[in-house]
């Protein structure tokens, strides 16, 4: 049963979970009127789980692999447990329901007596006329378990889901920025064309590609990560006017993408070769877009409360349930460090799924950025003939049989549309 000394150790310890400074509703027009919500305060300390963040961005190699599946996984990642940053940033949570236990087995040792190491037991140290032992039965937590457990499955799930979102969104800008560049040099009609304005329609082309993806990396970046080391990058690889353009503008990756959508503009080639490449830019615009949802829209605030809330509230009432169970250890001690591993399991579900629902700050887009500016690179470094075999003149679609043809095609396009 509880008494008022449990329930006043529960109201105050709850505090111990907010781990952010409470902020009082001030009256503003965010509660008549949501065009004009106030802005959330900066947090004043950055958690150890936060400050972890970047170096969470891994890029796997073969040799990485093989570590990955080595039999001796398990030892290793048990004797790191306390070098983990996931595990260091549910201490004030684990200490807490960790402190519950212990007062539970000491308030009880007091009003219930003891057992001293040499098997002798002791009366209560304590005698009140409304003072208790402190315990509750086992089954009102295995009937709430189901329904915590599909609520962090739910919370898991849904991170995880935004995670690889984010991650394919990148997987496509590799793609189509390789593909873009390609289609770029081979459809490149170089008919009454030097070679060195070739060389530099292309180098535009490639320019302009990496500076979308880098200023995409910006856009999802936070303010002070990244802010000096892109204006740095966008001024080394790219001309003064057009990286002070890029810099300068509200939504830098619009800019840049219109630039890279003039760069195709330029290129000397048949239009319908042209509208391919153009089809690439859309995409780009598709993966930057829903990105930006991922960042600017979380899992439903409600939703994550109410878990947390659900999950705090039963870890900390668990040590009541677990008095009993624990009778044959030793002053029923042995629930004390149940208890916390129990929290380090919960907690870290809970805390996982916080650290991945933002997927960017946890994503290497730095290195995917530079891998990217470098295959473009040697992609339009590429020539016909540079392997030994010569491509027909015909490819590069100057020919007139080649553009009578995909304007016969383009007509009966048009005309289908015309009669849907």
């Amino acid at each position: 049963m509880f008494r008022s000394a449990a329930l006043l150790l529960l109201v105050a310890s709850a505090g111990a979970f907010n781990t952010k400074p409470q902020v009082g509703r001030n009256p503003t027009l965010l509660f008549g009127n949501t065009k004009n919500p106030p802005s959330i305060p900066a947090p004043k300390r950055i958690s150890y789980g936060e400050a972890s963040r970047p170096y969470r961005r891994t890029v796997y190699s073969h040799d990485d692999w093989v570590k990955h599946r080595s039999p001796d996984r398990f030892l290793r990642n048990i004797l790191s447990i306390f070098k983990s940053g996931v595990y260091k940033n549910l201490g004030r949570e684990v200490l807490t329901t960790t402190a519950f236990a212990t007062f539970v087995v000491v308030w009880n040792i007091l009003t219930g007596g003891y057992t001293d190491f040499n098997g002798i037991a002791h009366g209560a140290k304590l005698v009140l006329p409304f003072t208790t032992t402190l315990a509750l039965p086992l089954a009102p937590f295995t009937l709430a378990s189901p329904s915590l457990g599909l609520l962090l499955v739910f919370r898991t799930n849904s991170a995880y889901s935004r995670w690889d979102e984010a991650r394919k969104n990148w997987g496509m800008n590799i793609n189509h920025t390789r593909d873009l560049v390609r289609m770029g040099n081979t459809f490149y009609d170089k008919t009454g064309v030097s070679d060195s304005k070739r060389k530099e329609d292309l180098k535009r082309l490639s320019d302009c590609t990496w500076a979308f993806v880098r200023a995409m990396k910006r856009h999802l970046s936070p303010d002070g990560e990244d802010e000096e080391a892109f204006k740095k990058e966008v001024r080394e690889r790219l001309p003064e006017k057009q990286a002070d353009a890029i810099i300068n503008a509200a939504h830098r990756p619009n800019r840049a993408l219109f630039d890279l959508s003039l760069a195709v503009e330029n290129l000397p080639m048949h239009f319908l070769r042209k509208n391919q490449m153009h089809k690439s830019l859309t995409i780009f615009e598709d993966n930057l877009g829903s990105s930006e949802r991922l960042l600017t829209s979380p899992v439903p605030l409600f939703y994550s409360r109410h878990t947390a809330r659900f999950l705090s509230f039963w870890l900390l009432l668990l040590p009541f349930a677990l008095y009993d169970p624990f009778a044959s250890t030793w002053n029923h001690i042995g629930m004390i460090p149940a208890t916390s591993v129990i929290s380090v399991c919960l907690f870290g579900i809970e805390e996982l799924a916080t650290q991945m629902e933002e997927p960017f700050t946890i994503l290497p887009m730095q290195a995917f950025c530079d891998k990217i500016g470098n295959w473009c690179n040697e992609i339009v470094s590429w020539e016909d003939g540079d392997n030994g075999i010569e491509t027909n003149p015909t490819y590069q679609g100057h020919s007139k049989d080649v553009i009578g043809a995909e304007e016969n095609m383009s007509k009966k396009s048009d005309w289908k549309i015309w009669r849907s």
